[in-house]
C-alpha cells in the first residue's frame, strides 16, 4: 500500500533571541503572520500560524546566513553585513528580497582622532606607507569584518596593511596597543568616540539593516514557491498599506485625465478604478496634504482620508524578485 508523500516544507530561518528576534517577530505579526514555538520560547523550531507547511527555525543571525548559503533554509532574516562578510559573491548564492526597517547600522572605517591629518582613505594609504617606511611593518588593522575590509581597501587602493583578527571589543584594540586602526559596525558612534576614534569621511563601507532573504540553494518546488508567495503576498499588503492612505472625493471632470494628472503629480493611483464622481485612490503618505489641496482647487468640497490594513494585489513584486533570481 503506498503512502502519499507529505510535501516538502519552507524553512524560515529568524533570530533566536534579542532586539532582532522581538523586530523579528513585530514585522511579521505587522503582516498577520505570527510564530507559534510549540515548547515555548525554549524551542528552536517552530510553525507559522497562517500558512500549514512553513517551518521556522530559530537560530544567530550568523548561523542563519550559513543556513541560507546551503540551502538547508528558503526564506531567513539577517543583517546585510553578516551576508556580505560571510558569501563571497553574495548574489550568487542567495537574494536579498527587501530591508525590512530594523537592525540598522553601519560597517565604517575609524582611526584615532588624534591623526588630524587623515580623513579619508586615500590619506590612510599616506600613512599606511609613511608607517611601513618609519617601522618596516604594516599597518594593523582590528576588525571581525575580513573579507569586507579586503575588498573595501582594494578598492580604494589600500594595501599596505595587515588584518587583525578582533575576538572582544574592537573599538578599545587602537588605545590597547593592538591595532593601529579599525573597521567595525556601529549604530550612534558614541562608542568611537569614547574611544577616541574618528570615521574617515568616505570609509562608510557598507549601512546595513536586518533584510528578508531568499537561498538560491534551497529545494524551491512548486509547494514552496506557492507557501513563499502567500508569505510575501502579505508582507507587500502590509508594506503598501503601511506608507499608503485612502483618499477619497467626489470630483468631476475627465476622469483619465485627472488619474495621469494625480498620478503624475503625486504618484497617486486608483486601484478600483474610477467611475462617476467619487475617486479612491492610494497616496503615498507624505504626498496626502498637497493631494488634498490639489483636489480642493479642482472642485472637491470634502477629501477624506483612511488609514489602511493591507493593499493586497495580483502584481508581487517580492515573489516576483525570487522567481528570476532562481531562473
Amino acid at each position: 500500500m503506498s503512502q502519499t508523500r507529505k510535501p516538502a516544507p519552507l524553512v524560515l530561518a529568524v533570530p533566536s533571541k534579542g532586539r532582532l528576534q522581538e523586530n523579528a517577530f513585530s514585522f511579521f505579526s505587522r503582516a498577520g503572520l505570527n510564530f507559534v514555538q510549540g515548547r515555548g520560547a525554549r524551542d528552536y523550531r517552530g510553525v507559522l500560524r497562517e500558512i500549514p507547511g512553513v517551518e521556522v527555525a530559530f537560530l544567530s543571525a550568523s548561523e542563519i546566513v550559513q543556513q541560507l548559503a546551503s540551502g538547508a533554509a528558503h526564506l531567513g532574516v539577517t543583517g546585510e553585513d553578516l551576508v556580505r562578510e560571510s558569501l563571497a559573491n553574495a548574489e550568487d548564492h542567495v537574494t536579498l528580497l527587501t530591508p525590512l526597517g530594523f537592525g540598522h547600522a553601519n560597517v565604517i572605517v575609524a582611526v584615532p582622532q588624534a591623526w588630524i591629518d587623515v580623513r579619508t582613505m586615500a590619506d590612510l594609504e599616506d600613512v599606511a606607507a609613511a608607517f611601513r617606511a618609519r617601522r618596516g611593518e604594516r599597518m594593523r588593522v582590528a576588525t571581525k569584518y575580513v573579507n569586507s575590509t579586503r575588498r573595501f581597501f582594494a578598492e580604494k587602493g589600500v594595501t599596505d596593511y595587515r588584518i587583525v583578527e578582533s575576538l572582544g571589543a574592537t573599538e578599545g584594540a587602537p588605545a590597547a596597543g593592538q591595532a593601529e586602526l579599525i573597521v567595525d559596525i556601529t549604530t550612534t558612534g558614541a562608542t568611537l568616540k569614547a574611544n577616541a576614534l574618528k570615521i574617515l569621511d568616505d570609509g562608510i563601507m557598507l549601512c546595513s539593516q536586518a533584510n528578508l532573504v531568499a537561498s538560491r540553494a534551497a529545494n524551491w518546488d512548486s509547494g514552496t514557491l506557492d507557501m513563499a508567495r502567500a508569505i510575501l503576498s502579505r508582507i507587500c499588503a502590509e508594506e503598501d498599506a503601511r506608507t499608503s492612505r485612502e483618499v477619497r472625493a467626489r470630483i468631476g471632470g475627465d476622469r483619465a485625465l485627472l488619474l495621469r494628472e494625480i498620478e503624475a503629480a503625486f504618484g497617486a493611483r486608483a486601484p478600483l478604478g474610477a467611475s462617476g464622481e467619487l475617486l479612491s485612490l492610494v497616496c503615498p503618505a507624505d504626498k496626502v496634504s498637497p493631494l488634498a489641496d490639489w483636489l480642493i482647487s479642482k472642485g472637491a468640497e470634502h477629501v477624506l482620508v483612511s488609514a489602511l490594513d493591507y493593499v493586497f494585489s495580483a502584481v508581487n513584486p517580492l515573489h516576483q524578485k525570487l522567481v528570476d533570481s532562481l531562473r
